[in-house]
């Protein structure tokens, strides 16, 4: 049961987006969300397209090791991150995915162009964006916020559960008559 009660308090802790009253800045919030996790879906598509190419290009370049293996992690962490991101659905685990891949790639456009702002724009941008996301979650009108009151809910009906089941204890211990024994 106590078990149960932290699963349930680590389920609505991690899914709670921070929150705001503002109904403009969650708007935007949820826009933005999903625009981000939108376009970015394309990214693992192209990675796919001729992984080995973008690992000899991209990854070996680097000098990392398992460059197919992590070619793969990248396009499958756009491919599945990104709609997460967009649905608002476990969107913290899912934007820091996105961010290390930016981060990497990041490092690689560094690497090859030094600190040219056209190599990075774009990446830094995306790296940013789901840092946002990591950080505040995501947003009001997200999954994530949906499961979040769902399981705030559980907790409440299990600890009113267990208040009702005191007040019967106390309603039995008062129906005891003085002088007798009592059950409990």
């Amino acid at each position: 049961m106590i078990a149960q009660q932290r699963v349930l308090a680590l389920g609505s802790l991690a899914l709670q987006p921070n929150q705001s009253t503002n109904t403009a800045f969650q708007i935007s919030w949820t826009i933005l969300r999903i625009v981000a996790g939108v376009v970015m879906v394309h990214n693992g598509l192209d990675k796919l397209a001729n992984i080995e190419s973008f690992a000899n290009a991209y990854v070996a370049y680097l000098g990392l090791p398992f460059p197919i293996t992590l070619s793969y992690m990248a396009a499958f962490t756009e491919l599945i991150g990104a709609p997460l991101v967009a649905l608002g659905l476990f969107t913290r685990p899912a934007a820091m995915g996105l961010v290390f891949t930016m981060l990497v790639a990041m490092y690689h456009h560094i690497k090859v162009a030094g600190f040219s702002i056209p190599y990075l724009e774009l990446s830094a941008l995306y790296a940013a964006t789901f840092l946002f996301f990591v950080i505040n979650g995501g947003g009001q009108f997200s999954l994530d916020a949906l499961l979040a009151n769902v399981f705030n809910r559980m907790r409440t009906n299990q600890t009113d559960g267990k208040r009702a089941s005191l007040e019967d204890v106390f309603q039995r211990s008062d129906e005891v008559k003085p002088g007798t024994k009592s059950a409990l």
